[in-house]
This record gives structure tokens, sequence and C-alpha cells, in this order.
């Protein structure tokens, strides 16, 4: 791509040029989802402002009220009173710079902002309509004012004018190639991509491929002692990412980890569809992939049992492959571990706003066209539920102020989306997130079994954690109170990926145990004891006492029937694809 001319004689135009290639970058998130912001937002207030025709007390006040504001803004700017009108709310890093409040325009700018917000939020928290309208509107309201903050426009944000004119345009001119990058590779960089490859310093755990079908590789790792348990461990990562998260680098490593307590592993390393790939079913990824994957383990380990660890999507394919072999009589798997998995969708947190008829009728029609949900188009949507955070911080930095972001491997993973096939997806958003069928007993047929979650009685050890805005802890709870095996259920800190990615050897944050169950999760809380530390620890001695007796370590990978195809990763995992 041709670049500009990297001398800036005059920053002032530079900046407006800066800022009019800012409107390309919005183009692009417009195009991965983030169009639906401003026509939700649009659409959910011209319905509101309709009927608050009938009743329009609520509006007059606010509007009154921040007229008021508004002229003591005015009155402040113009005698140069330094009373604040409006101040941002504790935790917000956006306008942390001291030029926010010495410069009077700027503060101004600021304050005005604010007040703007303030009236938007507290009209649509005042709108009185269905919980799920309510936050609907609720959530398209603070997208758009996020999205319209003066950060995030070089002319309105004094911290990028100043380092404009400190550095004679140069944090312009890096902003101008940062974002001809990002629209060459079609999202937003987060973290410094090129620090990482898979396999050389993210990805390493020792391992080799054992078994592949269209759909999974399943990789065989490496022991580090010269036993095992005789019960190998099976890990089913979430089709909807990619496995590394779970082994990153060697201190933050959970694969790492189960080698270190003494586990022949096991991982499945699910495909990235391509569009030919479209008729890949929720049948295919539980026959093919789940099951598949547990008859190989057990050839390959000569066990006639395995334990099963599941993250998330990975989970729900988990639990219904197990409801899948109850009805089969198959006893296979000895007991299951549920890392933050959703299986009653009654209330799947902050993704409900995207969950109603017309929203995921529009989505079907568009990936039954193209075949796939596009994996940048799923990560945009879990990146607008922290949009502050995780979008247009990037934008600020990235583009307007020219840095490079630091690495990060768990960023880098972000960055490295995974597509879905047209058939599995529309089964798993319509007949679960929309419809909720997982639950009712026989509400659902996978592998032409009617599947009822009652009849899983294996132990299960299920983790959740107290920030998961994905799959809200209250919602997973609910699976123990739907099988019915003996039950440990943990509550780690933080959220979805940090709470699960927290290695015992940091001896970090903490979790609880031991509630009681059978009373709802509330009571649960009340009941349970807190433990400093990691999860992990607890649940390595929950699966020991059912990973059996120490035999030699294997001292080859496979088996005659399963030869070694290549090292670990593996290629499945390395394919990126649009």
């Amino acid at each position: 791509m041709e670049q500009k001319n990297s001398k800036v004689s005059d920053p002032q135009e530079f900046i407006e040029y800066v800022s009019q290639e800012t409107s390309k970058i919005l183009e692009m998130y417009s195009a991965t989802g983030g169009d639906d912001i401003f026509r939700n937002f649009t659409q959910t207030w011209t319905d509101l402002a309709t009927r608050s025709l009938k009743d329009p007390t609520v509006w007059i006040k606010a509007i009154a009220d921040y007229q008021q504001a508004q002229l003591n803004l005015w009155r402040n700017l113009f005698t140069g009173t330094t009373e604040t009108v409006a101040a941002p709310a504790p935790g917000d890093r956006r306008f942390q710079s001291d030029e926010w409040s010495k410069n009077p325009v700027f503060d101004y700018i600021k304050q005005s902002y604010l007040l703007s917000s303030k009236m938007l939020t507290e009209m649509a928290a005042n709108a009185k309509l269905s919980d799920a309208e309510q936050q609907k509107l609720e959530f398209y309201t603070q997208q758009y004012l996020d999205a319209m903050s003066p950060t995030n426009f070089a002319f309105t944000n004094p911290e990028v004018i100043n380092q404009a004119i400190e550095t004679n345009g140069q944090s312009l001119v890096d902003g101008l190639k940062n974002l001809l990058g990002d629209i060459d590779k079609g999202h937003i960089t987060m973290t410094d991509e090129s620090a990482f490859e898979l396999g050389k310093n993210i990805a390493t755990t020792e391992g080799a491929v054992v078994f592949q079908n269209d759909i999974f590789q399943l990789i065989q790792y490496k022991p580090e002692g010269e036993q095992v348990f005789e019960k190998p461990l099976l890990i089913v990562p979430p089709s909807i990412n990619k496995f590394y998260i779970l082994d990153l680098q060697p201190h933050n490593s959970y694969v790492k980890y189960c080698v270190e307590q003494g586990h022949n592993v096991f991982l499945v390393a699910w495909v990235n569809p391509s569009k030919e790939m479209r008729t890949l079913s929720w049948d295919d990824y539980v026959e093919r992939g789940v099951l598949k994957s547990i008859e190989v383990t057990k050839e390959i380990s000569q066990s006639e049992k395995v334990n099963a660890v599941a993250w998330c999507v990975g989970g729900t394919l988990l639990a219904t492959a197990l409801a899948v072999m109850a009805n089969r009589k198959d006893n296979s798997v000895l007991s299951a571990t549920f890392l933050t998995t959703l299986t009653d969708f009654r209330d799947p947190g902050d993704l409900k706003v995207f969950i109603d008829d017309y929203q995921v009728k529009q989505l079907k029609e568009k990936v039954n066209k193209e075949g796939i949900l596009h994996g940048r188009e799923l990560a945009t949507s879990f990146n607008m539920l922290r949009s502050n955070d995780l979008i247009w911080s990037y934008v600020v930095n990235n583009y307007l102020k020219g840095q490079t972001p630091a690495p990060f491997d768990i960023l880098y993973w972000n960055s490295d989306p995974t597509n879905l096939p047209a058939r599995m997806y529309t089964f798993y958003i319509t007949k679960m997130y929309l419809e909720n069928k997982l639950v009712e007993p026989n509400g659902v047929s996978i592998c032409g079994e009617p599947i009822d979650l009652s009849k899983i009685k294996v132990p299960c050890y299920f983790l959740s954690t107290i920030e998961d805005h994905i799959a809200p802890w209250k919602s997973t709870f609910a699976a123990t109170e739907l099988f019915k095996g003996q039950m440990e259920f943990v509550l780690g800190a933080s959220g979805h990926v940090a709470g699960v990615i927290n290695p015992a050897s940091k001896n970090r944050r903490h979790y609880w145990i031991k509630g009681e169950l059978g009373k709802g999760p509330d009571h649960w809380l009340e009941t349970a004891e807190k433990q400093e530390g990691s999860w992990w620890s607890n649940w390595a001695e929950w699966v020991k006492r059912r990973a059996g007796k120490k035999i030699d370590a294997p001292k080859e990978y496979g088996n005659a029937d399963h030869t070694v195809i290549e090292a670990a990763p593996g290629s499945y995992v390395k394919a990126r694809l649009d």
C-alpha cells in the first residue's frame, strides 16, 4: 500500500487529514457489526420518543435539567469559574490528562459531553420498557455515547493535539501507518501481533497431532514424568475460539499445568471452517468431534474411561455429548469438568442484547447467505460489551497518538478468532440462546437422540467466575440443578477469561467452595467458604481422586493405528480465515 509522505509541515492540516482517515476505521467497525449500534440506537430512541408523547413529563424534566446544567457550564466558561458541573464516573479513564481540566475549552467539551451522556442515560433508564427492551435501549445508548466521546476525535482530544505538536507531527504519521495497516488486516490491533508465533513462544507445550478429520485434530502431549495417571485427561475447548487460550506461555498454560500434575493429556483442536464447510452441524461437532475424540483417546491410552474438561461452548458440546452417551448407555466419561459453561440460556448475560427474534432472523439470513459466521464479527460483538477498553482506547492510542500496543498473549489470542459453520451456528443461536430448548427434557434431538440433561450422572466439577458477563455464574449454576451426578461447584474471582486463566503458581485472586447446593445460587454463595489463590489447585485435587493409579508414561505418541501426523500445536489452529 502506498504510504503518505512522512514530512509534516503543518500539524493542524495533518490533524484534519487523520480525522478523515479515522472515519475509515469507523466504516470498518460498522462493516463488522458496529453499524448495529447506530441503527439500533436510532430505532430504539425513535420508538421511545413516540411512546413518550403520551406522557412527556420525564422528558421535559430531563431536558430542563440538562439545559440548566449547560447554562451553568457556559457561565463557568465565560466567568473563569472552576466549579465542576459534570465529572467522569469512577473508573472512567478517558479524561485522566490534566489538559481536560486545566484548559477551559477542553474542560467545557468534556463536561458538555458528560452532561449529554447523563441526560440520555437517565432518560433511557426511566423508559419503563419490558426487561428485554429496556436492556437493549440502555446498551445501545451506552454504545452510542462511547463512540461519540470527544476523546475519539483528533480535534477534540488535547492529548492528541499536544503529542502531535511535541513530535512535530510524527505521532500522526505513525498513527496513520497503524490505521492503514489495520484497514488492510480488517481489525483493530490490540497487541503487538509480531511478538507471538504459535509453537515458538505461545502454544509451546510439547506434543503431537495423533488423529485428524475434517472437524478437529487431536493432540497428545508429552508426559513430564516417568508415570502418568491411568485415566487420560481430554480437554474440549470452545469451537468459537482457538484452543491456545489454554496453552499460552509456560507460566500461564493450563495444558502444561495438567501435564505437570501427572495426567496423560489429550486436547481437541477444532478446525477454523471455511465457507465450503457451511453444512457442518452441531451433530457433526458432537458425533465426529467430541465422541470421536473420546474414542481415539481411549484407544491410544488403552483406558476404558477418560476424564473430560471443557470450556464455554466446548462445555455445551460436552454436555450434549454426555446426554447422547447416556441414551446409548456409554459410560466412557468418568468425570466432567465444565469451565464457565451455559446449559440453561434463560439469562445469557450481556449477550442477550443481541438475542431477539428480529436480530437473530437478520443474523441467520446473513450467515446462511455467506456460509459462515465470520470470526471478526463475533469478536466485535464481544468487544462491544467493553467498548471503551477493547475498541475506543485502541482507536485513540493506535491511530490518533501513533502508539504501538504492547505484547500481551491474551489479547493476541483475542485477535485470532474462529469462524463457525452456518448450519452449526444457526442451530446453536436458535435452539439454545433464542428458544432455550436444551433444558427442556427431549426439547431437542442431537445425533438422533432426544436430549435430557437429567440423564447425565457422571461426577461434575463446575467452575464459574463471579464477574463473567458472557456466561453469568448464576446461569451456569443451573447445571447443578439439571445434572444428577455428584456435584462440585466452585466460583472464581474475575471474569470469563482471566478468571479461568489464573495459574496456581501465581497464587492470585480467590475462589469460593463448599456452598450448599439445591437452594439456588444466592444461598450457595452465602454458605460458601472463601479460599485465597487459584482454583487450579482445588480442581487438581478433585480430578486426581478420579484419575486412577499411576502407570508407566507412554514412550511414544499415539499407537499403531494413530501415528504422529505433525507436531503440536498442529496446523488447524494456525489457519487464519476471514
